[in-house]
């Protein structure tokens, strides 16, 4: 058997999803079969990925996601390869591909947040790509041969929203990044950069408005006020959300933007951090506070979506609509020892629950048994 991976998202630059895409290819590559796998790579990972042994095969898909020359070229490229079973790692999946697929949906963000300053395009652009967006989602789970879902919570939100059959859903768990460790900088010299002092609390991600940043903002100008001592630190890639957030935070004090951060400065900044924060509205798994309680980085998270499923006695959770139950969080969070104490126990048995091996293994069977 022949199978393909759309890896176009290959890597840590693009987000979530391309650490998901890495993740998956590295550990299906450590499974001794003799089926074939075919990569699909842009430009820029193309040059550099390493093929994992002699039953891999790489082919250059130098095509942007979300366009028009997804819909058309992509499904040429694949074709030529004679695949028997293709593997979207997103919801991208082009219209015109008639071969039998399966589809990895991370979340249904657009079909409960679809605000219009979730996006940089003007108020008709926004609206056609929305639309159109939602409308290769629902073909995608309609024809995919099977679905994987990256919670229970994803999983009910496909059945219920788009009324897919339960059956044709499995959720294979990601797991925090196993080389996110590997080389810190030294710990004092990457905070310097940005000024950062301890104690600081930390946020990792994006700044999309189901992000609920400038909620959490308005708590910090609270908590700062009778807690001058500590910073907060966003790290995450500059963007136009995250621009509007500094001008929403103009005047709070002592929060920092720390921009894009590359793998050892984000293991630093987990490793020194005093508290974890996560405030959003919505998630489909959550990788972040997972990833601080690797590093034994107390926690404090919403208690929207999957985060409970997914964090599990490892966080201490808050209405996060709420300003005064963040700030409540926050000073507990940060003061209470025997609170930090439990977290900290309880973190070393919630990230045992997670394998990119196991989600490889989960993978690979499942795409053995429906091809």
């Amino acid at each position: 058997m022949k199978i393909g991976i759309d890896a176009r998202m290959y890597g840590p630059t693009h987000s979530g999803i391309g650490r998901y895409v890495q993740e998956l290819i590295t550990h299906l590559g450590m499974i001794n079969t003799e089926h074939e796998f075919v990569v699909f790579l842009k430009k820029e990972a193309y040059d550099t990925f390493v093929l994992p042994n002699k039953t891999w095969k790489k082919v250059l898909a130098d095509i942007h996601w979300y366009g028009g020359e997804e819909q058309v070229r992509l499904s040429r490229i694949i074709n030529r390869e004679h695949v028997d079973l293709m593997h979207f790692p997103h919801w991208n999946v082009p219209l015109l591909y008639r071969g039998p697929f399966v589809v990895t949906i991370h979340d249904l963000i657009m079909f409960h947040y679809a605000r219009r300053d979730a996006s940089t395009h003007g108020a008709l652009v926004y609206k056609i790509k929305d639309t159109l967006h939602r409308f290769i989602v629902k073909h995608a789970v309609t024809r995919a041969t099977h679905i994987f879902a990256t919670s229970q919570f994803t999983k009910d939100d496909i059945v219920n929203t788009l009324h897919v059959p339960e059956k044709k859903i499995s959720v294979t768990y990601q797991a925090p990044f196993e080389h996110a460790k590997n080389g810190a900088e030294d710990a004092g010299a990457v905070l310097e950069i940005w000024h950062i002092q301890k104690p600081y609390v930390l946020y990792v991600g994006n700044a999309y408005p189901h992000k609920n940043l400038e909620k959490l903002v308005d708590a910090w100008r609270v908590f700062f006020q009778r807690n001058p001592e500590y910073q907060l630190v966003f790290a995450g890639k500059d963007s136009p959300w995250y621009e509007s957030l500094k001008a929403h935070a103009r005047g709070v004090g002592s929060i920092i933007f720390t921009g894009f951060v590359d793998d050892a400065q984000l293991s630093a900044l987990y490793e020194n951090a005093h508290l974890y924060v996560f405030p959003s509205l919505y998630e489909g798994f959550g990788l972040p506070p997972l990833e601080a309680m690797t590093y034994g980085v107390p926690v404090i998270s919403s208690s929207a979506s999957c985060l409970p499923e997914v964090l599990g006695d490892g966080a201490m959770y808050f209405d996060s609509t709420h300003v005064d139950d963040i700030v409540h969080a926050l000073e507990q969070g940060t003061g209470n020892e025997e609170l930090r104490y439990d977290l900290r126990k309880n973190e070393k048995d919630e990230v045992k629950r997670y394998s990119w091996k196991r989600l490889a293994t989960e993978t690979y069977d499942t795409y053995v048994a429906v091809a």
